[in-house]
């Protein structure tokens, strides 16, 4: 192109530099175009009136329209001039531009050279060592923060003022004896026994024992041995007597008659009830293996006690007792309250020990000299005194009533709350007191920490201020629902509130749908859940089947009425397609607009009757309940369509036939370490360094990740995914959104195992001190609960369903004998429900047990002698055993998720391996699988979304409906 031609836009032309007009097109852009053009051996100078020559490395060949800037050609003689410039002074090193219609050349050695790598700055990148594949020297565990909740231990009586009783209380308690108190609350010891819990006390009374044994030797062995003789029975009789004497004394002034005192036969009473070693618990620190000694030491007093009353100083006793309760009395009666509240003794109404019955006491109890907790007491046995009946009892609860109500009235709300909590054992009626004078973070914590009803609970957290705990209190025992329905009654915009935040606390955990749920009842909150609703319709299946109804009732464009009729007249199957859920919310909730509303639900009716009913042909026990959905949308359908509308009728399913599949005849070109098949139909797959694929029902991978993982933990929304990849002894974490698709790395953790599932929050892992949870949406791992306590440990995996899970607990009992139980929780408040005992069903020699969901053990014992060739499968749930044979030697222990097993068994001659499986203890496998040419490493199980997923690490995978009727995908994962 020769000088002075105009250039067209859309002329190609070679380039050896351009002029970027940085005043019009702003520095930020203009660095990224010069960035994109860089290359070694380039240069960038400055003009004078601020635009930038860039000076290419080599010339290039580029469009006019697309050029970076203004481009400059290369002359002959090394001269750098615009397209279209006049000829004029020429040589190396010069700048020719057209600028107002003149040329002008620039020397370019006085133009200001800038160097682009100051634009560059790694403030912000993430560090990445490479390190060898598989390498036991992986990544550093990150340090996890132990956020376990604390138990609130409120301590009324120094709320309320009240001091240590007086020493005129003192002297009458020492007189009378007592019994020691909970750790860090005060001393309950008697003088005698103070000594004697002291080093020096101790080595006194082994001096005393000692002098005393070589007395007596002297005196039996010494040449006046034939006097001791003589008067044999002189000294046994006097030894009798001191005996009983002793025996009184010390039950006076030493009766253990339990923390805090009673003063009713069979109703004051004053602790808890150990816990049983076997079955049914309360706590995760429950059982006879925990039970101390000192609630064995009252059973040699009780027998005593009973031996004094018949003693003249029974009488004795009883005038002591009469004369505090006078005192007492006279007290409470002259308003002279911090000597009343100070030697007051609780009312307890609490069980005794392990027959129901409770333990004989014959001295008053202790005064408490230490800081009185309001916090529930667990390790004391209860006790009841012979010389105070009902009439006694009445009285106290009388006069500590009426002292409450004076208190009350007097404005002294401390001493009223302790009169209700600590002596009448009351604390409800303290809350509510507390309560009703605007005390409401102290009687959150008396409420917290008597473990008053959840809903309460959240509602006085709430109204504290404390928010973010009143919301885990609330997740943790379930109580979401009834605390906002609860502070709704009494303040509707805190109650509003209150729901938001359980939506956003849903919403943060990946539960879509769980956030509509939460906010939908609220009118106001609504259009807060859009965006919500929009993404469970892009994670399809069933979620999208819910979703679309609700975005139809907010009345939300014709876009979304095409889109539910579409998905109600395609193909495929009902659930995982989302039809059979369409169908079933739209029966319930019609749309805003009447016309959409007949068209859907014509077509919804239309829909189930071509699936064999609402729920498909599989509908089961739920058929008469399909059928009233049917019957509500024929209400609302077209009424010529249902008036000739046929009744659905599914096709009868042979009985007593075990179904039988057969896996790819080959195996994959990728391993597969963990599958999962998810409500929408898409197989989700862990392959170790290969990275995750999301695999359809055909085999084609509809999407990709390159982020190792060797298992996952679905949640049980089935929105949020962990990946998990195992280096050595550390787990490297990241979190899957499958609505976004988006990963987002986690943690690195020093764990044994984690569960299968999660909630999509809170994560069940193993660590080095029990079962530990872990909160995955703190920046940092951090644990919320724990379980088990030192001497326990876990044998074999943690099995996890949304309602509960179950593990194999290990321990010692007081003798050094093992203890082998399982463990069954109910979640999310981590309730101790059962605790059996399996010793017996280990017996025989076994694989590694499994402990089910629903609180059973599998085992399978291998082949023996007597049966060669066969396994033997083993249930032990508290019922009768039941046991399953199988033709083959188990290759592996029993894989299990929930209450799914699943068992295999190599094929003759090395053909593969034949899978069977069920549910819970069975007569019978629920279905048969064979893996041709499958070596013999485990197969995995995972339930998830009503479906039940078998793979091996060969590339296979199998999924089948729940009861195993219906095969819903059978792939080979390749590349």
């Amino acid at each position: 192109m020769s000088p002075g031609t105009a250039l067209s836009p859309r002329a190609t032309l070679t380039a050896a530099g351009f002029v970027l007009d940085v005043p019009v097109i702003g520095r930020a852009e203009a660095v990224h175009r010069v960035l994109a053009h860089w290359r070694d051996g380039a240069e960038l100078r400055e003009l004078p009136d601020g635009r930038w020559l860039l000076v290419l490395a080599e010339p290039v060949a580029v469009r006019v329209d697309r050029a970076p800037g203004m481009p400059l050609r290369a002359a002959a003689d090394g001269t750098l001039a615009a397209f279209g410039a006049a000829a004029g002074p020429s040589g190396p090193g010069r700048l020719v531009l057209v600028e107002a219609g003149r040329t002008i050349t620039r020397p370019l050695a006085g133009l200001t050279a800038t160097d682009p790598s100051g634009w560059l700055s790694p403030a912000g990148l993430t560090l990445h060592r490479p390190r060898p594949v598989g390498a036991a020297a992986g990544p550093e565990a990150a340090p996890v923060v132990d956020a376990v909740p604390t138990r609130p231990r409120p301590d009324l009586r120094a709320a309320a003022g009240i001091l240590p009783p007086s020493v005129r209380a003192g002297r009458l308690a020492a007189e009378t004896g007592g019994s020691e108190a909970p750790s860090g609350q005060g001393s309950w010891k008697g003088p005698v026994r103070a000594v004697r819990a002291t080093p020096a006390g101790r080595l006194a009374y082994l001096a005393t024992a000692l002098v005393l044994l070589g007395v007596g030797w002297l005196v039996l062995f010494s040449d006046r041995a034939h006097l001791v003789v003589d008067q044999g029975p002189r000294i046994v009789g006097l030894f009798s007597l001191w005996f009983v004497l002793t025996v009184a004394y010390h039950l006076i002034r030493g009766d253990r008659g339990g923390h805090r005192g009673g003063t009713e036969g069979g109703n004051a009473t004053a602790g808890a009830t150990a816990g049983a070693a076997t079955g049914a618990a309360t706590g995760p620190a429950r059982g006879s293996a925990r039970r101390s000694a000192r609630t064995r030491r009252p059973v040699l007093r009780h027998l005593l006690a009973r031996l004094t009353l018949r003693t003249p100083a029974a009488r004795s006793l009883h005038r002591r007792h009469l004369r505090y309760l006078r005192e007492l009395t006279r007290a409470f009666e002259q308003r002279r309250w911090d000597d009343a509240l100070r030697d007051a003794l609780p009312l307890a109404a609490r069980a005794s020990d392990d027959t129901g019955r409770p333990w004989l006491s014959l001295g008053l109890p202790r005064r408490f000299t230490g800081a009185l907790r309001a916090t529930p007491r667990s390790d004391a046995l209860a006790v009841a005194s012979p010389f105070h009946g009902p009439t006694s009892h009445q009285h106290l609860t009388a006069l500590y009533r009426h002292a409450a109500e004076r208190l009350e009235k007097a404005g002294r709300i401390d001493e009223a709350a302790f009169v209700l909590a600590d002596l009448l054992d009351a604390p409800a009626e303290a809350v509510a007191l507390l309560d009703r004078h605007d005390r409401s973070a102290q009687a959150a914590e008396l409420a917290e920490g008597r473990d008053l009803a959840a809903e309460l609970v959240v509602r006085l957290w709430w109204r504290a201020g404390e928010r973010d705990r009143a919301v885990r209190t609330a997740h943790r025992r379930s109580a979401f629902a009834a605390a906002v329905v609860r502070l709704a009654a009494t303040d509707p915009s805190a109650g509003r509130e209150l729901r938001a935040a359980w939506a956003e606390h849903r919403r943060a955990a990946g539960d879509r749908l769980g956030a509509v749920e939460a906010a939908w009842p609220d009118e106001a909150l609504r259009p807060s859940v859009v965006a919500d609703l929009r993404d469970a319709v892009a994670l399809g299946g069933p979620d999208r089947g819910r979703a679309l109804p609700h975005l139809l009732a907010l009345g939300v464009g014709q876009s979304t009425r095409a889109f539910a009729r579409a998905v109600l007249d395609g193909d495929g199957d009902p659930r995982s397609s989302g039809r059979t859920a369409l169908a079933t919310t739209l029966a319930e909730m019609p749309a805003a607009d009447p016309a959409a509303d007949r068209e859907l639900a014509t077509a919804a009716a239309l829909a189930a009757v071509r699936d064999g009913g609402i729920g498909g042909p599989d509908a089961g026990p739920g058929a008469r309940a399909a059928d009233a959905l049917l019957d509500r949308l024929l209400l609302r359908a077209d009424p010529l369509v249902a008036e000739d509308l046929a009744r659905p009728r599914p096709a009868p399913r042979p009985a007593g036939v075990t179904p039988a599949y057969t896996a790819a005849d080959r195996p994959g070109t990728l391993p597969v370490l963990d599958a999962a098949l998810l409500a929408s139909g898409l197989l989700l797959v862990a392959c170790g360094q290969a990275g995750v694929r999301l695999i359809g029902p055909d085999g084609r991978t509809r999407a990709s990740w390159d982020t190792p993982a060797d298992r996952l933990v679905l949640a049980d929304h089935g929105a949020v995914a962990l990946l998990v990849a195992d280096y050595g002894d550390l787990r490297e974490v990241s979190r899957l959104d499958l609505v976004t698709r988006a990963v987002r790395p986690w943690t690195t953790l020093r764990a044994r195992q984690f569960a299968s599932s999660f909630d999509g929050r809170h994560l069940i892992t193993e660590d080095a001190d029990g079962i530990a949870v872990l909160d995955t949406l703190a920046p940092r791992p951090s644990v919320v609960w724990r379980e088990l306590v030192v001497g326990q440990r876990l044998v074999g995996r943690i099995n996890r369903t949304p309602g509960g899970c179950a593990a194999v607990v290990r321990s010692s009992l007081p003798d050094g004998s093992p203890l082998t139980e399982v463990w069954r929780w109910d979640l999310p408040g981590w309730e101790l429900r059962a605790r059996l005992r399996v010793d017996d069903a280990l017996a025989e020699p076994h694989l590694e047990p499994a402990a089910l969901a629903a609180g059973g053990l599998l085992a399978a014992s291998a082949p023996t002698g007597e049966a060669p060739g066969i396994t033997t499968l083993c249930w032990t749930s508290g019922l009768p055993t039941v046991r399953l044979r199988l033709d083959g030697a188990a290759s592996d222990a029993p894989a299990t998720d929930g209450d799914h097993w699943a068992v295999t068994v190599p094929l003759p001659d090395g053909a593969g391996l034949r899978l069977h499986a069920g549910t819970g203890p069975a007569r019978g496998p629920a279905l048969t699988a064979v893996f041709p040419d499958a070596d013999p490493s485990r197969i995995g199980v995972r339930r998830h979304a009503g479906a039940v997923t078998y793979r091996h690490r060969s590339g296979r995978v199998l999924a089948t409906s729940a009861d195993g009727a219906t095969l819903l995908a059978n792939v080979r994962v390749t590349v």
